[in-house]
């Protein structure tokens, strides 16, 4: 998987590559994109570990879904699945910090079957720099006129 970047000759990590194709497979959102894909039924998972929540903030509405067990939750034929795992059409949009874990997780989840699987460009950061939590996370979804 590692190799040298045509464009630079510079040599690329396999874990670079592996982000490479993982977000080659995905439909990616912009941080602005999110409060219309919640509106349309989305799924907005945060698998950001408790302790970047206690300092960056919490998403209300969002999923808690620790990354270490989330194809467990969101397979709709695990024994361990989320009461919103009902199919492999569901809009997964699968949020960490800063868009980087989480290309990784929604490419997983799309291996799962969960062909509609995504994430955030940029995370959670990027919400904040977009203005859209404005101090806290619930107003992205208030000034989207979206649920909460």
């Amino acid at each position: 998987m590692a190799g040298t970047s045509e464009a630079t000759g510079n040599v690329v990590s396999k874990v670079d590559a592996m982000l490479d194709a993982a977000r080659a497979r995905l439909i990616r959102l912009s941080a602005a994109e999110v409060p219309a894909a919640l509106n349309r039924g989305a799924v907005l998972v945060d698998i950001r570990p408790s302790a970047q929540r206690a300092i960056e903030g919490e998403f209300p509405g969002a999923l808690v879904v620790e990354r270490n067990v989330l194809e467990w939750r969101c397979d709709p034929t695990s024994d361990a699945r989320l009461p919103q795992a009902t199919g492999d059409d569901i809009e997964w949009v699968v949020l960490c910090s800063q868009g980087y874990t989480s290309s990784l997780a929604a490419a997983a989840l799309q291996d799962l079957g969960l062909y509609r699987a995504t994430d955030v460009i940029g995370g959670y950061r990027a919400l904040v720099d977009e203005g859209l939590l404005g101090g806290t996370a619930a107003s992205v979804l208030l000034r989207a006129g979206a649920w909460v």
